[in-house]
């Protein structure tokens, strides 16, 4: 039995009180947080660090809908505002496999500074949620730590957009884990500085790669319906094939390969998602930290075979890592309704649907691009934990099987689920309704002023 320690009881200063709470401000908080504010409610928005944003800003994922082409049809709403405003605000720059623009990781911080302050809500920046307030079943707030020591916030409605469902869980929300030896690899994302862009380009229009490269190493081993295999990727495995060759990478480590996002004029070759760690629980700080040291050294690795064997890079070196590991895969709640492999597959179509997502699936072995026009409904269901009061989940944790976790976790779509879930809080504000028990048309009713595709 594990040694254990008795805190004494403390009284708690609520430091504000607020209409709706959201934790975590990732592409799926910072949706919610804005949708509940637009939608009339005093909002708040935490987040553990210093900017806003989570996998774009402080992870480094700047391929925000990789997945666009010709036939996509996609989502509506403040995903594609994200897209657009980056773009009008000089944080973007064309995305090179597809009918996208890359969000820049560091200019989005300003953007998302921007539209939190348009929309009026409470940004509560440094703060780490360490436990749920519950009376009878029902959240009522959150504690938080800081700094400025240990603090509450009261809210009549609470958004969990952890991506780890850390409140539901802390909840009682009852929720389930893939086992760490199946769950999708965590990424170490880096960028590079000093690449001479004229030659990395031509070297990938010498021998270009396509999707149906990504299989032959065993992690990069990929089902796809056969329409993708042709298609157009920026893929990386030569070079460091070549490196293992060399014995500039140790033999153990064969599974180095992945995406570069884009190249600029000035020279830097950016969102690089070439390191991926095995086995890493998102949950568990023992397995972040040993996945944060090891993929930065396997990052090392991966930058110098750049320099050996990639033309252009011969004299590039480190721009920056990623603020954090990225972390595809932890928990998802027990929700009201859980999503399956077959409805993301299968176009589902719901009549409680927040929002619609291309058939786009990555992960778990599977990868499938929506160039057809397929798409799928997501459920409001999905976001309703079991077992706790005046709490929804948006994001990566919503309920669900592996397969349409594959498709649902996606950034687009966790902006998707966010929205939905902005609004539902705002709407069960305004109707007095639990969220088990909300009018799902007056939901549907606001989605659309807002501009949200929900059929």
């Amino acid at each position: 039995m594990m040694k254990q320690i008795l805190e004494a009881a403390r009284a708690v200063d609520v430091v504000l009180e607020t209409d709706v709470l959201v934790v975590g401000s990732g592409p799926g908080g910072l949706a919610a947080a804005l949708a509940a504010a637009r939608a009339g409610a005093r909002t708040a928005l935490i987040d553990r660090n210093g900017c806003f944003g989570g996998n774009i800003t402080q992870v480094g994922v700047e391929g925000f809908a990789w997945y666009r082409h010709e036939q996509t049809i996609d989502c509506e709403g403040i995903g594609i505002e994200f897209e657009a405003r980056a773009k009008a605000m000089g944080a973007a720059m064309p995305e090179p496999q597809s009918l996208s623009h890359a969000l820049d990781a560091e200019m989005f911080k300003w953007v998302a500074d921007v539209l939190v302050e348009e929309a009026g809500v409470k940004p509560l920046l440094h703060r780490l949620c360490v436990a749920p307030i519950l009376e009878g079943g029902v959240i009522r707030g959150v504690i938080t730590e800081s700094k400025a020591g240990r603090e509450a916030i009261l809210a009549r409605r609470v958004i969990d957009a952890t991506g780890d469902a850390d409140i539901a869980t802390r909840a009682g929300a009852p929720v389930h884990k893939t086992p760490r030896e199946k769950m999708m690899a965590a990424s170490v994302m880096f960028s590079m500085s000093g690449v001479s862009k004229q030659r990395f380009i031509e070297a990938v229009k010498a021998d270009p790669q396509t999707y149906a490269d990504w299989s032959g190493n065993g992690e990069w081993d990929y089902e796809t319906t056969g329409k993708e295999d042709k298609l157009f990727s920026p893929f990386l495995r030569k070079p460091f094939q070549k490196a293992l060759d060399a014995g500039i990478i140790p033999p153990y480590l064969k599974t180095i390969a992945g995406t570069w996002g884009t190249v600029t004029d000035q020279g830097d070759l950016t969102y690089l998602n070439l390191v991926h760690v095995p086995e890493i629980d998102g949950t568990d700080p023992n397995d972040l930290t040993t996945g944060e040291i090891r993929g930065r050294r396997e990052a090392i690795y991966a930058m110098e075979a750049l320099r050996k064997f990639m033309p252009g890079c011969e004299d590039a070196k480190l721009r920056n890592f990623g603020m954090t590991l990225g972390i595809r895969d932890t928990r998802k709640i027990d929700a009201l309704y859980n999503l399956t492999g077959a409805d993301v597959r299968g176009q589902a179509r719901f009549d409680d649907a927040i929002g619609i997502f291309p058939e786009f699936i990555d992960g778990y072995g599977v990868l499938i691009l929506p160039t057809t026009g397929r798409y799928w409904h997501v459920p409001y269901r999905a976001l309703v934990p079991k077992g706790v009061g005046n709490l929804l989940v948006a994001g990566r944790c919503i309920g669900g099987d592996n397969i349409s976790h594959a498709s649902a976790r996606n950034m687009m779509c966790c902006a998707v689920s966010g929205q939905g879930a902005g609004v539902a809080a705002a709407v069960s504000l305004r109707r007095d309704e639990a969220f088990d028990r909300l009018d799902v048309d007056a939901v549907q009713k606001e989605l659309a002023r807002q501009g949200v595709r929900f059929r």
